[in-house]
């Protein structure tokens, strides 16, 4: 069955919303110590590579409002009855100049009165309130002035009725009196309690057309009426003094009645009442932008501000609970346009994507955290960029060899049932042309036909991956690396190479076992220690546990060992190296060769002191040693690893950054 529902924006005919590139973002942020619901907060901030994030929609939403208050000012309407006023006056005058037949006191003391009035267009206009005008001209304008006035009036509570109430009838401003009466007695009702939906059902079909908005219910007109008051109030804080006080001595004169002005006092005291959760004493700086704001325009603006404000905190996150959702997409849309609109849809769709997508999930203390399938997504990625890295062809498509059952051998046979090895395709089609040369309209293939390639027998291989997480990796930017490089390794033996049996250890001050998932989400710790003596005493427990697999110890530090395990289990540390410290670390090193281990050093950093250490340990016991950047790490751990598959070992020390390159930069593999 198929359900159709009304077009919200947006492309209909775009793809499913790809996770992959916040996932990777995520997990990067994860292993820098980010909690995950941060890491995820943190990507909708920034964005991805073709998709604009909060922050950019935030820039946006200031720069329009900076724009905003730039590019007006309040003296909208006081221009507008300035120049009103001297349009009456100059026509009064003209007609006082060009009327013969008018007695001359009169005509000097008319011109008398022109040429006195006040500097103020408020008093000017109360000053000319009883003035019997001898142009029609000028008695049109000075009644201009009124109807002006009336109708911003209007325009600051309900939208749309300056340009409603042009040229507006006694009629209809008789008609307007009695909606405002009417809607006051409603709410009023409504302060006592003793309102129903018939009442307001009533007032609408008698004064619904004034209502655009259609509001179904007493609440929602009063929401409507509430914001808008006060955004006017908002408006009249942000005049100067002279402003305020002007149009407060204008308003009397609206439509030249005070009871259009008794009805909306009266009307802003209810909707207080009503709705005191309002901004009703907030204001803004405006500047002095060439575009003068009426009081309707100006108390729109303040709405817009008031919206941009609202759709900042939204589009801020940082407040407790937040969602994608709750961001206004109609009030986004018509601040800063469609597109924007279309942006907040994506990123909800992205975050919804990433809830529900099972990358993450609640633990019982509440948390949120990256599951093992987001482990696995992300072990992939890094491992992608580990071989880009290791075969030096970065773009290429990686080489896909078979790692089940051994190496290529050189060698081929026929094919028995139950053979997993690769085809021989070349000897598979070659068998197959020579039997059936004769035959043009035969099978060209058959089961016997086929040949399949033989490959090396594979041994089993105990493998301790034993990582510096003292502070100092965290201090010189080797944190993260180090956690890539432990997932990479991870993800590989998980997926190609399943028979090994991978050990991450853990040593700063003391030494422990950890999961993937507690290493990449381990936060760096102030504590003082090396203590390669207890990631050596795990790591030679983890090959006893596999006598017959072959062991293979990797080791990434940056420092020397300062700290040992004591045999009553406490941890010893001292720095300079003490003596102790050091023979404990190089007997339990012997002891991982006695038990065959082949061990590498992946030594961090260019302390001389620790390089003469670490060369003096591979020696000792025919190891190897390799000086990787923080961002080779991962391709240097992960290429010994392989090397110590193949059917020869790594051999030299020293190295240097590019040395396992050239040990096992022709080594390709598959990630899946």
């Amino acid at each position: 069955m198929s359900r159709y529902r009304r077009y919200d924006g947006g492309d209909p005919l775009a793809p499913p919303v790809d996770i992959a590139e916040a996932l990777d973002a995520i997990g990067e942020d994860v292993m820098a110590g980010y909690s995950p619901e941060r890491a995820m907060q943190e990507f909708l901030r920034r964005g991805g590579q073709e998709q604009a994030g909060l922050d950019d929609l935030a820039r946006k939403v200031a720069e329009r409002r900076r724009e905003l208050l730039a590019q007006h000012n309040l003296d909208g309407t006081l221009n507008e009855v300035k120049e009103l006023l001297d349009r009456a006056v100059l026509a009064e005058r003209q007609q006082l100049a060009r009327d013969p037949m008018m007695d001359e006191g009169d005509r000097a003391f008319r011109e008398l009165r022109m040429q006195n009035l006040p500097d103020s267009p408020a008093a000017a206009v109360t000053e000319l309130g009883d003035y019997d005008w001898t142009s029609s001209e000028a008695r049109q304008a000075f009644e201009q002035i009124k109807d002006l006035l009336g109708r911003e009036m209007l325009d600051q509570r309900f939208s749309g009725m300056k340009d409603a109430l042009e040229n507006a009838t006694e009629a209809d401003r008789a008609a307007i009196n009695a909606m405002l009466a009417d809607l006051n007695e409603l709410l009023e009702k409504r302060a006592a309690g003793a309102d129903t939906q018939a009442d307001f059902e009533d007032f609408m079909a008698r004064h619904g057309q004034h209502f655009p908005e259609n509001p179904r219910t007493l609440d929602e007109l009063l929401d409507t009426l509430a914001e808008r008051s006060a955004a006017a109030q908002r408006m009249l804080n942000s005049m100067t003094p002279e402003q305020r006080q002007e149009l407060m001595e204008l308003s009397a004169e609206a439509f030249g009645s005070p009871e259009l002005m008794e009805q909306l006092d009266r009307l802003d005291q209810n909707l207080m009442t009503l709705r005191p959760g309002e901004d009703w004493n907030g204001g803004e700086q405006f500047g002095d932008g060439d575009q003068g704001l009426g009081l309707g325009d100006g108390t729109g603006v303040l709405q817009d501000l008031a919206d941009l404000d609202a759709l900042a905190d939204q589009l801020a996150q940082s407040y407790g609970g937040a969602r994608l959702d709750d961001v206004d997409l109609d009030k986004l849309t018509r601040q800063l346009g469609d597109q924007a609109g279309v942006d907040v849809r994506k990123l909800q769709e992205l975050e919804r994507a990433l809830r529900q997508s099972g990358a993450m999930e609640r633990s019982f203390d509440g948390e949120l955290r990256l599951t093992p399938k987001a482990m696995r997504q992300l072990g992939k990625a890094l491992l992608r960029g580990v071989a880009e890295k290791m075969s030096g062809r970065q773009g290429q498509r990686d080489l896909r060899r078979a790692g089940a059952a051994g190496d290529l051998s050189g060698a081929t046979r026929a094919w028995e049932f139950g053979d997993t090895e690769p085809w021989d395709i070349p000897r598979t089609m070659v068998n197959g042309m020579i039997r059936r040369a004769g035959e043009p309209d035969g099978p060209r293939l058959s089961v016997e036909d086929i040949e399949v390639a033989e490959t090396e027998a594979r041994t089993q291989a105990a493998v301790a991956l034993c990582v510096d997480t003292s502070f100092s990796m965290a201090m010189d930017g080797r944190w993260v690396p180090m956690k890539q490089t432990a997932l990479a390794l991870h993800t590989l033996i998980g997926s190609r190479f399943r028979g090994d049996d991978l050990e991450l250890i853990g040593f700063g001050r003391h030494a422990e076992t950890m999961r993937i998932e507690q290493l990449t989400a381990l936060d760096a710790r102030w504590a003082k220690g090396t203590n390669l003596h207890h990631a050596l005493l795990l790591a030679n427990r983890h090959f006893r546990r596999h006598p017959n697999a072959q062991p293979v110890l990797l080791i990434v530090t940056d420092g020397e060992p300062t700290s040992h395990l004591e045999p009553d289990g406490q941890v010893f540390f001292d720095y300079p190296p003490h003596p102790m410290t050091i023979a404990l670390a190089v007997r339990e090193l012997d002891n991982a060769r006695r038990l065959g281990a082949q061990t590498t050093f992946f030594r961090l950093g260019e302390d001389p002191g620790l390089a003469r250490f670490i060369d003096g340990m591979a020696r000792r016991v025919d190891g190897s040693v390799v000086a990787p950047e923080a961002d080779d790490l991962g391709a240097a751990v992960v290429g010994s690893y392989l090397g110590s598959r193949g059917s020869g070992r790594p051999g030299g020390s020293g190295g240097g950054p590019g040395s396992y390159g050239d040990w096992f930069g022709g080594r390709g593999f598959w990630v899946g």
